[in-house]
C-alpha cells in the first residue's frame, strides 16, 4: 500500500509538470516551439501514466512522443511551411494506424478510449498548420483528459487540464481579437488610400 501511495505521489508530482508545458504550447505561436513543449510534455505524461497503471494512454503518450519527433525533423528538413501536401497526408495516416493498433493490443474498457481519443483529435490538431484552429481544438481535447483523469483519479490531472483549458481558451479568443483588430486596420487603411485617390482625382 505504502508502494503504491508513492507511486501516485510521483505520478501527481510529475503530471505538474506535464501540464506547465502543455499549457505553454497553448501561449506560443512559433509551431517549433509548440511541438518541443508537446515532446517534453508527451514523455513527463507517459511516466506519469504508467505510475498509475493507465497502460493504454502511456502507450499513446508513447505515440504521440514519436509523432513529436516526426513532426519536428520534418519541419527542419523541409522547412516551415503552411500547406498541407501529400507527405503530410502520409505522415497523419502512419500516426493514426500505430495508435489504432496501440488501442486494440491494450483496450480494457470504454473508459480507456477517454485519452487515446483526445490524443487522437490533439495529434490531427498539431498536425494541421493554423495555429487559431490548434487552440480551439485544444478545448475539445482537454475535456476529454479531464474526463479521463477523474476515470483514472488523477486529482492533479483535473485541476491541472482545467487551467489547460482556460489556457487554450483564451489563447483561442486572443487569436480571433488580433485577427478582427488586423481586418478593422485593414479596412481604415484601404479607406484612407480610398480617400486620398478621390482627393488626387478631385485635384486634376
Amino acid at each position: 500500500m505504502e508502494n503504491l501511495s508513492s507511486q501516485y505521489i510521483a505520478s501527481q508530482i510529475v503530471t505538474i509538470f506535464v501540464y506547465i508545458f502543455l499549457s505553454l504550447t497553448y501561449c506560443v505561436k512559433n509551431r517549433k516551439v509548440i511541438l518541443a513543449f508537446s515532446f517534453l510534455s508527451n514523455f513527463l505524461n507517459a511516466i506519469a501514466f504508467i505510475l498509475l497503471g493507465a497502460y493504454t494512454s502511456s502507450a499513446m503518450c508513447a505515440i504521440s512522443i514519436f509523432r513529436d519527433i516526426v513532426f519536428i525533423i520534418d519541419q527542419k528538413i523541409n522547412g516551415k511551411s503552411d500547406i498541407i501536401t501529400k507527405k503530410d497526408y502520409l505522415i497523419l495516416a502512419m500516426i493514426y494506424g500505430i495508435s489504432i493498433i496501440s488501442i486494440v493490443l491494450t483496450f480494457k474498457g470504454f473508459w480507456t478510449l477517454l485519452y487515446a481519443a483526445g490524443s487522437m483529435l490533439y495529434t490531427y490538431s498539431i498536425w494541421q498548420k493554423n495555429n487559431k484552429l490548434y487552440r480551439f481544438m485544444g478545448i475539445p481535447v482537454t475535456l476529454l483528459v479531464i474526463v479521463d483523469s477523474i476515470y483514472i483519479k488523477s486529482v492533479f490531472g483535473v485541476i491541472l487540464q482545467t487551467v489547460v483549458l482556460i489556457c487554450s481558451g483564451i489563447g483561442y479568443f486572443k487569436d480571433g481579437k488580433e485577427e478582427k483588430n488586423n481586418a478593422i486596420e485593414k479596412i481604415k487603411l484601404l479607406g484612407m488610400i480610398n480617400k486620398e485617390e478621390s482627393v488626387e482625382e478631385y485635384s486634376m
